[in-house]
């Protein structure tokens, strides 16, 4: 697959802005003992990302949508080499029920609203559909 400028563009713009929500995430969870803001954003991105799989099957949108908005937003929101940097933090503080309850609740939270994120686009697609006729 040959990249174009604008979908190199659209993955930039969509990273930038994952990354500045991600940090803002993070300056106000930053003071807690437990790494919720890393979970916060894993969580959010994944739901995101479900809803954004949806559309993306239903309504077929322009590729530089979905590169900015997938991989650049959601690919920039999201994090599994922090999520590993945490488990390990919490392991090596000997914590490794807080360390196990951490991913566990990362990886079926952030599969439980990809799927909630996904059934609420097709909710809401359809309800337009019956609306406009689409």
């Amino acid at each position: 697959m040959k990249i174009s400028w604008y979908l190199a563009g659209a993955i930039f713009i969509g990273g930038a802005l994952g990354t500045i929500v991600r940090y803002l995430i993070n300056v106000q969870t930053m003071f807690t003992l437990y790494p919720i803001g890393t979970l916060i954003e894993n969580i959010a991105g994944s739901f995101l990302l479900g809803a954004l799989t949806r559309y993306v099957l239903h309504r077929k949108p322009r590729e530089v949508w979905k590169a900015g908005l997938g991989v650049g937003f959601c690919g920039s929101l999201t994090t599994m080499s922090t999520l590993a940097a945490d488990a390990f933090m919490l392991a090596g503080e000997n914590s490794i029920t807080a360390s196990a309850l951490y991913i566990g609740m990362s990886l079926s939270g952030g599969l439980l609203v990809a799927l909630a994120g996904f059934m609420m686009a097709d909710k809401l697609g359809k309800k337009k559909e019956a609306v406009t006729g689409d």
